[in-house]
């Protein structure tokens, strides 16, 4: 779970970021900035980042604040997942990355594991949503859904992409370090069960 220090700031800059979208009167934009700059005061106490990082970062945005999504591609192959290096951390993770407008979720899965390992995929089931502060995943600035979809091997190679330093396929009891900003143990081992043992339905939490 996230801390509380997280989610409250959050929760004030979503009102800001509302407020300030919708808000006619000059006074409530003032108390709306003021709210704003106060959630990303926040955020600099507790991680030692610049205030100017932050506000370019978490209070940038326009509009009424709704979560970001994040698309996974799920690719199993001989009992194994595929999974990518990322060239960030060097740390591994499954295909994927923020939703694109103008691309259905799906459509989201398919291209990043062409663009990050070379294989031509086609989306078959969503296996879950999991909103990330419900997971052990370190604090993010951004409250996110996550979208784990299965997708099928149809052609193309393994090569890496841009993002991507390597690509392989493992077993559970083999994988590599996480990128568990992108991907946790526990959600790797549901992602195996669900292979041995498919759902009929997705989850959600």
């Amino acid at each position: 779970m996230e801390p509380k220090w997280l989610a409250w700031a959050k929760q004030l800059q979503a009102i800001a970021q509302a407020g300030l979208a919708y808000s006619k009167d000059v006074y409530d934009l003032e108390r709306f900035e003021e709210i704003r700059k106060l959630s990303t005061e926040i955020m600099s106490e507790y991680t030692g980042v610049e205030q100017t990082v932050i506000r370019e970062l978490f209070a940038n945005e326009t509009g009424y604040a709704t979560p970001k999504v994040d698309v996974r591609a799920v690719v199993f192959h001989e009992g194994k997942l595929l999974m990518v290096q990322e060239a960030t951390d060097g740390k591994w993770a499954l295909p994927g990355g923020w939703g694109d407008i103008g691309l259905t979720p799906g459509e989201v899965a398919v291209k990043e594991v062409q663009e990050e390992a070379g294989l031509v995929v086609k989306a078959s089931k969503l296996l879950g949503v999991l909103d990330k502060k419900c997971h052990p995943h370190p604090p993010s600035p951004y409250h996110v859904y996550k979208f784990f979809i299965q997708c099928e091997i149809v052609g193309g190679e393994q090569k890496t992409g841009i993002e991507t330093k390597d690509i392989g396929f493992y077993a559970q009891e083999d994988c590599p370090a996480l990128s568990i900003g992108r991907i946790t143990a526990s959600q790797i081992e549901w992602l195996f069960t669900e292979y041995q043992r498919p759902s009929a339905f997705a989850r959600f939490d």
